[in-house]
């Protein structure tokens, strides 16, 4: 009986360690995009990714992005899909940083592929 337990616990720990862990299939994420506005959704994407440097404030490379009428600018010029999706030819977005979520980066998307409203 011991011996039949051992082997169980034995080929439990060999199994688990030929796994390979993909992070989005072990922790799913309800990423919803069917309602994205711009002050519910895209703004605190913005305001917690962006504004330490494209603040009127900091205002770094010559790109502000704080408030609707100064994201629009970039939005209608495709900098800003270019720049969080890391497209060549496009200066990679956070600088020095990992790519937004693909959760946010949809958001945007659907965001922009609504036309970039101002609700």
């Amino acid at each position: 009986m011991k011996r039949i337990a051992l082997l169980i616990i034995l080929g439990g720990l060999f199994a688990a360690g030929c796994y390979y862990d993909v992070e989005e299939e072990l922790y799913p994420s309800n990423c919803d995009t069917d309602i994205v506005t711009y002050s519910g959704v895209i703004a605190p994407i913005i305001s917690t990714n962006c504004l330490v440097c494209h603040s009127t404030a900091a205002n770094l490379g010559g790109v502000r992005l704080e408030g609707y009428n100064a994201i629009k600018i970039w939005v209608d010029n495709g900098r800003i899909a270019g720049a969080i999706n890391h497209q060549s030819g496009f200066s990679p977005m956070p600088q020095n940083a990992p790519k937004l979520s693909s959760c946010n980066i949809s958001k945007i998307e659907k965001w922009i592929s609504d036309g970039a409203p101002n609700n």
